[in-house]
């Protein structure tokens, strides 16, 4: 028995090694980041702007509205309004609206990659759209967005993952939500870029040559995590996704905490689905060379949800730590569990942003011991999680 008490030990201690140096790595890369995007390139490329409307009647009509109104030469985009089981007197509206077009779909079941075929089918391929931008139902792009990204697209990017800021931090749970996405940013976005990996996709705020995102959505049936399926067939056709800091889109982020296990189950569950289904592919590409798919296929998706990496990380050094002192454990891998708790704080710290280092940050830490059960408690409830759309709903905020 003891031999088996071993064995999971030196895998624990494996995989916190792996995900402290990762998170501290990529974490550390990201204070070397540096944006030099202007949006002043005297180009002008012509965007699609797809916005999928999953019955979003709260937010669609003036997420609509401040679309068609961004600050980019109106000959050069046009805005797509994908609606899903709206109202019917929302799609009147919409449609009210000249400068909008409107894809009205309808499915058995609804998925993103679903609704953003239909919008690529009703475009057709007598089209001058040099860009396709994916926005959630929820999402304001900031200012310049699309000055931003044209001048990537400009200069060879075809695939660019812009920064999700907060639009709302009104609670403890969009608070944290918030800090969360923040601390993706810096890793998984600014620190891979550095690194030069490819920035994992989001899901929005993302914008792609046209006819490269209308082929990979062409060969895809993604449920949940289509951002993931996507940005694993970019990677794997050596098209590397940049992560631009100042290209910002404005995200809702979820105040419910109901809403917030939900959209966490399905973030976990698409995540080790494609782990699994990709699994041989990434490890065959780790010993041909191809590390920027390995990234993204196995070690991204090997981790477990931060809070839960923090959580056990800390609690394992401090049963260690006990043991030492009143049972004489081993001394040897007390100190390694408190290196690897050491390195995995601070590399978590090194990614938070400034603006975060304040007084509410400290009132929020209250509600993390909470936070960190209900995320080990989703671990037990994935199956048949990416078999069905998950929808995270939004409101009107201000």
């Amino acid at each position: 028995m003891k031999y088996i008490f071993y064995f999971i030990e030196i895998l624990l201690v494996a995989y916190f090694i792996y995900v402290s140096l990762y998170t501290f790595i990529f974490a550390l890369a990201s204070l070397f980041y540096k944006d030099k995007v202007k949006g002043l390139s005297s180009e002008r490329l012509k965007f699609a702007v797809f916005i999928p409307a999953y019955k979003e009647d709260q937010v669609i009509l003036s997420v609509a509205k401040k679309a068609i109104s961004h600050n980019y030469p109106s000959d050069k985009f046009e805005v797509f309004i994908i609606a899903d089981s709206l109202k019917k007197e929302t799609v009147e509206f919409l449609k009210s609206i000249e400068e909008l077009n409107v894809v009205e779909v309808s499915f058995e079941q609804s998925t993103k990659v679903k609704s953003l075929n239909k919008a690529f089918e009703y475009i057709g391929n007598n089209h001058d759209f040099d860009c396709g931008v994916i926005l959630d139902a929820d999402n304001i792009m900031g200012d310049d967005f699309l000055h931003k990204v044209n001048e990537l697209h400009v200069e060879g990017k075809m695939a660019i993952q812009g920064q999700r800021a907060a639009k709302n931090e009104n609670n403890t749970i969009s608070f944290l939500d918030g800090l969360s996405e923040s601390i993706n940013n810096s890793i998984y976005g600014k620190g891979s870029t550095v690194l030069n990996f490819s920035s994992s996709l989001k899901g929005s705020g993302m914008s792609f040559d046209f006819e490269i995102l209308k082929n990979e959505l062409s060969k895809m049936n993604s449920i949940g995590g289509f951002d993931r399926e996507l940005e694993l067939r970019l990677t794997r056709q050596k098209v590397k996704v940049y992560f631009a800091d100042s290209a910002i889109v404005m995200d809702e982020k979820v105040d419910e905490s109901e809403v917030f296990k939900n959209q966490r189950k399905r973030w976990i569950s698409s995540q080790y689905f494609y782990l699994a289904r990709y699994f041989w592919q990434g490890m065959l590409a780790f010993f041909t060379g191809k590390f920027d798919l390995f990234n993204s296929i196995i070690l991204r998706n090997l981790q477990l949800p931060r809070l839960i990496n923090l959580g056990l990380a800390n609690m394992l050094f401090l049963a260690h730590f006990i043991g030492v002192l009143y049972f004489q454990l081993n001394f040897a891998l007390g100190l390694i569990w408190g290196l690897i708790a050491i390195v995995l704080d601070f590399g978590v710290l090194l990614a938070i942003p400034r603006k975060y280092y304040n007084r509410r940050l400290l009132l929020s830490i209250i509600r993390l011991p909470l936070i960190f059960g209900q995320m080990v408690m989703l671990l037990f409830k994935l199956k048949g999680a990416n078999k069905k759309f998950i929808h995270t709903p939004h409101r009107e905020t201000k």
